[in-house]
């Protein structure tokens, strides 16, 4: 059992993100796809089935079935989307697939964005973590359950402490602006978040700045100057230093690279 992949796309539009994600496409046997859609509208085609999309929407596709997200020009589709490979829970996932779309509610943005941190991680026991809350809310869901006992009052500040950093990720937030929105105490924020992300508030909403501008290097024609000052670094020097410690290139090369995978 593997996490493969994790993301999260906020407010889908620009013209090769969407050539990207509403690509047609599917995954080899034995892998799965989740898709939990937080706002916007559009429609999610699984073989031979087309259902719209809504927020709090769950869709479950089983591998080698064909797959594409169309999004509603006028609404931004927000998404998280997990990967996994563990070919010993198929009739789980075939069983969930035939009950598409499944309205598992909005509220379910902290959890996905929990396991989309522990599906990156570098450590294995992480990794398989994510996998296993993934199961967990599905045998839920099989079940007929989609309470989410994740709601206490502490996530549901943190929640919207990570709602609030994704909305405003070209804003440049201090610690003391998200914890006041929350209404704790920086410190006190800080712990918490830590506690429960693995990380500070801010390196989380660093790496959201900075996976904000891999999207625009790859999905827009902004200059790295351009998308610096977007992101309210005092430099194109400092972004692009920031930005080579995350991913290991520069601006400059990390498009290049991705622009050729994406047949540009």
């Amino acid at each position: 059992m593997e996490m493969l992949d994790a993301v999260f796309v906020y407010q889908m539009h620009e013209k090769q993100e969407l050539l990207w994600h509403q690509r047609v496409h599917s995954h080899e046997e034995g892998q799965y796809e989740l898709h939990y859609f937080v706002s916007g509208s559009g429609s999610f085609s699984n073989a031979q089935n087309k259902y719209t999309i809504y927020p709090g929407s769950l869709f479950i596709t089983i591998g080698e079935t064909i797959h594409s997200i169309e999004a509603d020009v006028e609404e931004s589709l927000t998404y998280y989307a997990n990967l996994l490979q563990c070919p010993e829970e198929q009739e789980l996932f075939k069983k969930l697939q035939d009950r598409n779309p499944i309205n598992i509610g909005p509220n379910w943005r902290f959890f996905f964005e929990e396991v989309r941190d522990k599906g990156l991680s570098k450590k294995q026991d992480l990794r398989l973590s994510a996998c296993h809350q993934i199961l967990g809310l599905l045998y839920n869901l099989l079940a007929g359950s989609t309470k989410n006992d994740e709601n206490s009052t502490e996530n549901i500040r943190l929640e919207k402490a990570i709602r609030y950093m994704q909305r405003h990720v070209f804003d440049m937030l201090s610690l003391t602006q998200i914890a006041n929105h929350v209404q704790l105490d920086p410190s006190y924020f800080v712990r918490l978040f830590k506690k429960r992300m693995n990380t500070t508030p801010m390196k989380y909403y660093t790496n959201l700045q900075l996976e904000a501008a891999r999207a625009l290097l790859t999905c827009s024609n902004l200059s790295v100057k351009e998308i610096a000052a977007k992101l309210q670094y005092c430099s194109e020097f400092h972004f692009s230093k920031r930005f080579k410690q995350s991913t290991g290139a520069s601006p400059s090369q990390y498009r290049k690279t991705h622009l050729q995978l994406l047949g540009n």
